[in-house]
């Protein structure tokens, strides 16, 4: 009787950690796919950027400057992403995104900020075509951003708390980090005015 006794304790918290596992794993996979989604945006704006910059060369020819660094910053964003995207969650990966695209958002505003001052590229259609693309873009990597750190939250959630954190513990199921702007001036998307 006390063999059947401890055998059914032992089945039971068989189970009881194998489901502590699974969540912990789909939880992890939730966060790993949130991230996919913001690496479809961020490549879509580091896509948009090239055309822009060219649409821009036309007409701001001696601006060389300032078309070199959102070419540069674009770059060293894409590098941050691809880093990223290859570990999602890493505390060191996630602060070189979030460093990147902080770095690149500064850059296309000063692009942007020099549009204003040329008439004809303000009324060039692919640079008011792109422009909007870009916004919309932003607003797409802001959503997605949100998904993740939501995402992420709930596995760190997950694996803190008891009795999970016991499962998360044994399995080495490390923290996620959130993908977070630091200064909040740069949170805003660049504006772009075509009056």
């Amino acid at each position: 009787m006390t063999t059947l006794i401890i055998l059914v304790v032992l089945v039971v918290f068989a189970f009881w950690a194998i489901g502590m596992y699974n969540g912990l794993v789909m939880a992890r996979n939730a966060f790993k796919n949130a991230f996919a989604q913001i690496d479809v945006q961020l490549t879509r704006r580091h896509d948009l950027i090239p055309n822009l910059v060219e649409t821009a060369k036309g007409y701001i020819k001696h601006e060389r400057e300032t078309l070199e660094a959102v070419i540069e910053a674009r770059n060293m964003a894409v590098t941050a992403q691809k880093a990223a995207a290859g570990n999602p969650g890493d505390p060191v990966a996630m602060q070189q995104l979030s460093g990147a695209e902080n770095a690149l958002t500064a850059t296309m505003g000063r692009l942007f900020a020099l549009a204003e001052a040329y008439p004809d590229l303000k009324a060039n259609q692919n640079m008011m075509q792109l422009s909007e693309e870009l916004t919309t873009t932003e607003n797409k990597v802001a959503f997605a951003r949100q998904a993740y750190n939501d995402s992420v939250m709930g596995y760190n959630n997950k694996r803190e708390v008891f009795p999970s954190s016991i499962v998360a513990n044994m399995f080495a199921f490390a923290a996620a980090a959130l993908l977070e702007i630091d200064d909040p001036a740069k949170r805003e998307v660049p504006q772009v005015k075509f009056t």
